[in-house]
């Protein structure tokens, strides 16, 4: 790749010299282990590190290297639920969970964990407010999305808690696994006293610890050799901030960066024609889809939002972007969800024939939709967006497509200027009241701000959530996926999404299910 734009280079230089420039003294001359650098889109959407405020593909990223929840996933294997900072865990009853703590962990700053610790993670100064500090809106309202039932934490002895909810929750240990329950440092937090100050620089677990973080930049993080599973394999791991895919992989081949994110497949080929690289991934456990906005007024009409899903062509996309290497999900599920996955559950058909009777019907007379998309925020996001426009515009549909510059640009403005976003969607847990209630339920962001809303959707999900009748919850599960993907279509579901990582072949490492690049020493010379 020789053809460079001027900004191109002067984005090489500068992930070039926030990989090569950063302090390496602090290292004594015996320890040979490596330094690793991975050149990245972004490395945090917020600018902070703590998973509260950073809920974002690129977050999942960083964020198993320096922090750790209680329960572990298996995220290069089968996703199932592992021992990480609890043994072990026991329902008490429908609304109660016994965790027993990991005796002799140790926190980046020394302090040893405790169950005061894991209380205070889980309390109201980190997540709910009305503590002694002030917390964000924004994380209040994600802490209620993530953890809907919670009640409080109960010591029971120095290195055992009970989590009691208010209400059954089915999945309160996947709960506890996510990325949002990433334990923190109770003395540490309280030391800080300004809630975003700590969100920029936490002290937690992980097997590294942050030496340092350059929003819109770098994370330079380094090896915690007291982690409770020994030194970690690496030194040193940076994060650079590369924006460009040209741009990342010429650092790869410079020599300025041994992993790159992100690259689209038609680049696949490109890479691995030098014998140095190799590309690994595929699809994982997130799924691309287009939202509607039911606040603007011609979105409103739920025939207009139906026309909208009759008009996309997902094969079309999967040939042609992804060279078919990804697959079309029957709605926003999961084969790994067991018997929770409707498999006789249908897309809305590519029919543009039925999207301009449906607008029709409509009484549609050409009203402009306001289309926001980010330049490649997710890989090929903006040329699947112009061919959706395209079949859009085909049948009749005044799609305007906007590119903006960021996240709070696709946000902005009063909800009836608002139309059309792209969003994706990831699972972790076998059963599908972690994703979908969270994301589009009574307590979902998108509910609180107008987005989407739907009366019978509404007790469905807080029944999802709280029954213990397992036939009732997949009879729920069915319902809800008829009422939000085709009769009241808050969203059209486009493909499930792929990860492709160039690296230098010589390091053996396996690509995870799921946007997390695990460099812990079960994962390095694996």
């Amino acid at each position: 790749m020789t053809d460079f734009t001027r900004r191109t280079v002067l984005t090489l230089a500068a992930a070039s010299a926030a990989a090569m420039a950063l302090p390496r003294a602090a290292f004594g001359q015996s320890d040979n282990r490596s330094e690793v650098t991975v050149a990245v889109q972004k490395v945090s959407n917020s600018n902070t590190l703590e998973m509260l405020s950073e809920q974002s593909n690129v977050g999942a990223r960083i964020y198993t290297s320096y922090a750790e929840p209680l329960i572990g996933t298996d995220w290069i294997g089968d996703m199932s639920l592992q021992p990480s900072l609890a043994t072990s865990w026991t329902r008490i009853d429908d609304m109660t969970i016994e965790v027993e703590l990991r005796e002799g962990v140790k926190f980046h700053n020394g302090d040893l964990l405790t169950a005061e610790d894991v209380a205070f993670t889980f309390g109201p100064d980190r997540m709910w407010g009305g503590g002694t500090i002030e917390v964000p809106e924004a994380v209040i309202a994600a802490s209620r999305r993530a953890l809907p039932a919670f009640d409080r934490v109960e010591i029971v002895a120095p290195n055992k808690v009970r989590f009691h909810n208010s209400k059954i929750d089915p999945v309160l240990e996947g709960r506890l696994a996510s990325a949002i329950g990433m334990v923190v440092n109770k003395r540490a937090f309280l030391e800080t006293g300004d809630w975003m100050a700590w969100a920029r620089s936490p002290i937690t677990t992980g097997p590294y610890k942050i030496a340092d973080f350059q929003a819109d930049a770098v994370l330079d993080l380094e090896a915690f050799d007291d982690h409770w599973e020994g030194s970690p394999p690496l030194r040193r791991l940076r994060f650079v901030e590369t924006p460009e895919t040209a741009s990342r992989i010429n650092l790869l081949r410079s020599g300025g960066a041994d992993f790159a994110c992100d690259i689209p497949p038609d680049q696949i080929a490109t890479v691995e024609s030098d014998s140095r690289f190799e590309v690994v991934g595929g699809p994982i456990n997130n799924t691309r889809y287009t939202i509607f906005n039911k606040s603007h007024p011609v979105l409103a009409n739920p025939l207009v939002r139906q026309a909208l899903t009759h008009s996309v062509d997902r094969d079309l996309i999967v040939e042609a972007l992804w060279g078919g290497r990804t697959t079309v999900p029957r709605g926003l599920q999961w084969e790994f969800y067991g018997d929770f996955y409707i498999a006789d559950h249908e897309n809305p058909v590519y029919d543009p024939d039925k999207a301009r009777a449906l607008l029709s019907e409509a009484g549609y007379a050409g009203e402009p939709i306001p289309y926001r998309v980010l330049n490649d925020y997710y890989t090929a996001q903006t040329s699947t967006a112009q061919i959706n426009t395209e079949n859009w515009r085909a049948v009749g549909l005044n799609v305007e497509l906007q590119m903006v510059e960021n996240w709070g640009q696709i946000s902005e403005g009063e909800p009836a200027t608002r139309g059309i976003h792209d969003w994706s969607a990831a699972a972790s847990l076998p059963d599908p009241c972690v994703q979908m209630p969270g994301s589009w339920g009574p307590t979902s962001n998108g509910w609180r701000i107008g987005q989407w809303s739907n009366d019978e959707f509404g007790p469905l999900s807080d029944e999802l959530e709280t029954s213990a009748d397992r036939t009732r919850r997949i009879a729920v599960w069915r319902r809800m996926l008829e009422i939000i993907e085709i009769e009241d279509p808050a969203y059209v579901v486009l493909h499930r999404n792929a990860s492709f990582t160039a690296k230098r072949k010589d390091i053996q490492w396996k690509a995870a299910q799921s946007f997390v690049m695990d460099f812990s020493r079960h994962n390095w010379g694996a």
